[in-house]
């Protein structure tokens, strides 16, 4: 460890940095473990790399193939998750810790490469539909469109998951075909440059899509441009000063913020100390305090009791504490690791003795705390330190001063109006969690927290199996928070790489909108032909093949016949009187008799290139049918999405939605579909 590596940053596509500067010790037992470089970095050159190579080799590919290879990096990260263990052991992580971090950030990647392949189109416009019509004669329509921005993204990172909290930010970014520049927090910037090698020993990643900046930040936020992108993880204090960036005000650029917040958990009075929910309140809490030795935004740093019980939450607690073994992770048994530096445990004691003037010391390092492991003297451990303020309406105290460490307060309250004000007075926090029995008080408190924390978790016997946890960001859900906690937003599926697309509202004709967003809009021009559409390949498919089909008479007999088929008897069907005193005044056919037999009409029945209708989209029944209506239905080919996806017989295959208007005699529309289906290429 006396010769610790110098960290390198890579811009330009090359590694920078020979000469060391600052030492980042091993916060297990205060050795050096790298340097960050001395060498100063040129901006200018890294955002031209990102604006031109990086850009365009970006949108050399396509959604989809940007998903791929999100999966491949993912895989990959994978195979070689030891040495990024190896490394992160000495932030102070346990293994525990560090697989929500290694292992999370390639979960991440999994999830964005499966929602990018499921939820985005071929190409890199996303039609944000459905177009809506904006003349009376359905020649001129408007729709919403989103596209890259042509910038780059620079996301500045904390420093207690700096591999999942590039990840995250990398995932959505990069699909969205925007080139990142990261900034990882110096202290553990070591775990993110391991993790960066490995991506760029890959080779999976496209030239200027992602650099990597060692230390300072310099005068990079001055010379970017209104296209660009700015996100932030860390302390609220610093959010604050980056946001207010003079050239980021001038030029509008998105500024997204994640701050740590003085997150709450509530344990609603219906709880009792013999509930089984009293018992998931405690180990909640307990593993809020623990994981990650509490370095997490997402920690519970305020847990909101009921005033009778808050003996009971305090002896539960400590005493599950008490069993808690601290130190070096390698060693067997131990729970919790160090804070990720000196200087986080500096902080964190001086935090504690600013909440220690208003709450008093329920457990700590008085109990017993002695982390194990050689040279845990020199590390940076801290003991778990539980709270108990006295007067929770007091100001200052936990509701203004976080200890981003092992460390939560207990407050008393009164009833659900009581502990409602003081999850407010957090004001705006990254998660809440609530523990209760009774769905009626979920529903009276869930809508107000809803207005000042990001995600609201509601725990019970039920959910317990599955839950994963208060502290626990998810790919497919939002992550950000209201007021303290930034503002901003990040993950929550699609939303997260929208934020990084720009969308453009466009208007005129259907067969300009159908040509702009290469999807059918309804009254664009059609291209009928004497060939059935199902009858073609993937390949020779045109968006806007169409074929309007022969028609049908709807008879007594077809109610009668699919009435007794489905078994659906509903009065509507079969019961002339009531059918009259109805609000359609006759009998009506079944709208999925409707729908069965539009296929009859429109379907190839022979072997052909479509291999499997999966499902319909955005049915309406919009217009009754009677007996005697004539129906006829138009199947358009509307969107082709080439997922790069085989048969289980080996065969290629790409994804069609097909559009379906049903009309009837009088060229009202019936019904309306959309049918996706997977339809074989061309050997």
């Amino acid at each position: 460890m006396s010769n610790a590596p110098v960290l390198q940053s890579f811009i330009g596509g090359r590694w920078i940095g020979q000469h060391a500067a600052q030492q980042l010790r091993s916060a297990l037992n205060g050795r050096p473990v790298a340097h960050t470089h001395e060498e100063r970095l040129d901006f200018a050159e890294a955002l031209q790399h990102g604006r031109t190579q990086g850009q365009q080799a970006l949108l050399a590919q396509d959604f989809q193939q940007r998903a791929q290879c999100l999966k491949a990096l993912a895989l990959y990260l994978m195979e070689h998750k030891e040495r990024l263990y190896e490394i992160s052991r000495h932030s102070g992580a346990t293994r525990a810790d560090s697989w929500i971090d290694i292992e999370g950030g390639a979960s991440t990647l999994f999830a964005y490469a499966g929602l990018g392949r499921r939820e985005l189109p071929s190409g890199n416009l996303i039609h944000e539909g459905p177009a809506l019509p904006l003349g009376k004669a359905g020649h001129f329509a408007g729709t919403h469109i989103l596209v890259p921005r042509g910038g780059l993204a620079v996301h500045i990172n904390a420093f207690n998951f700096p591999i999942w909290g590039m990840l995250e930010k990398f995932a959505p970014s990069f699909l969205a075909a925007m080139p990142c520049i990261i900034k990882p927090a110096t202290a553990t910037s070591y775990v993110t440059e391991a993790a960066v090698r490995l991506m760029q020993e890959s080779g999976l990643l496209p030239a200027g899509s992602l650099q990597l900046i060692i230390g300072s930040t310099g005068d990079l936020l001055d010379q970017l441009q209104g296209q660009d992108v700015v996100t932030f993880t860390g302390s609220a204090d610093t959010a604050a000063r980056l946001r207010v960036t003079p050239n980021l005000i001038q030029r509008s650029i998105p500024f997204n913020a994640e701050a740590d917040s003085l997150n709450c958990a509530i344990l609603a009075p219906d709880v009792t100390p013999e509930d089984e929910e009293f018992d998931l309140f405690v180990r909640e809490v307990a593993r809020e305090m623990t994981a990650k030795a509490g370095q997490k935004c997402t920690a519970i740093r305020r847990a909101i009791v009921p005033a009778r019980h808050l003996d009971a939450v305090a002896e539960r607690l400590s005493a599950r504490l008490a069993k808690l073994v601290v130190g070096d992770p390698a060693l067997e048994g131990v729970k919790m690791g160090a804070l990720a530096s000196h200087a986080q445990q500096s902080d964190v004691a001086e935090r504690v003795q600013a909440l220690l003037m208003s709450s008093d010391l329920v457990y700590g390092a008085r109990d017993g705390f002695e982390p194990r492991g050689e040279g845990a003297q020199d590390g940076a451990f801290f003991a778990p330190t539980l709270l108990r303020s006295r007067d929770p309406h007091a100001p200052g105290g936990a509701h203004d001063i976080e200890a981003f460490g092992p460390v939560s307060t207990l407050m008393g309250y009164d009833g659900l109006d009581e502990a409602l004000v003081l999850a407010a007075r957090g004001q705006g926090s990254l998660v809440a969690t609530l523990v209760t029995r009774d769905p009626q008080t979920a529903a009276r408190m869930v809508p107000s927290m809803a207005a000042l924390h990001g995600r609201l978790h509601i725990l019970d016997r039920e959910a317990a199996a599955e839950s994963t946890g208060h502290g626990s960001p998810l790919p497919m859900l939002k992550h950000g928070g209201p007021g303290r906690a930034g503002g901003g937003e990040e993950l929550g599926g699609l939303r997260g790489v929208k934020h990084y697309l720009q969308r453009a509202a466009v208007q005129g004709s259907p067969t300009m909108l159908m040509g702009v967003t290469g999807e059918y809009i309804r009254g664009a021009a059609v291209q009928d032909s004497e060939v059935h559409p199902f009858r073609r390949h993937f390949e020779d498919l045109r968006i806007g093949d169409s074929l309007l089909t022969h028609r049908r008479t709807v008879t007594e007999a077809d109610l009668v016949n699919f009435g007794c088929l489905s078994g659906d008897h509903f009065y509507m069907h079969f019961d002339e009187l009531a059918a009259r005193q109805s609000q359609f005044g006759k009998r009506i056919a079944h709208g999925y008799f409707v729908l069965s037999a539009a296929a009859g009409l429109f379907v190839s029945p022979g072997v052909g290139p479509v291999l499997a209708n999966y499902g319909l989209d955005t049915l309406r029944f919009v217009h009754p049918v009677g007996i005697g209506d004539t129906i006829q239905a138009r199947l358009t080919c509307k969107r082709k999405i080439d997922q790069g996806k085989l048969s289980p017989l080996g065969e290629p295959q790409g994804v069609v939605a097909w559009d379906v208007e049903v009309t009837n005699q009088d060229q009202v529309l019936v019904a309306s579909y959309d049918i996706l289906t997977l339809v074989a290429k061309n050997a």
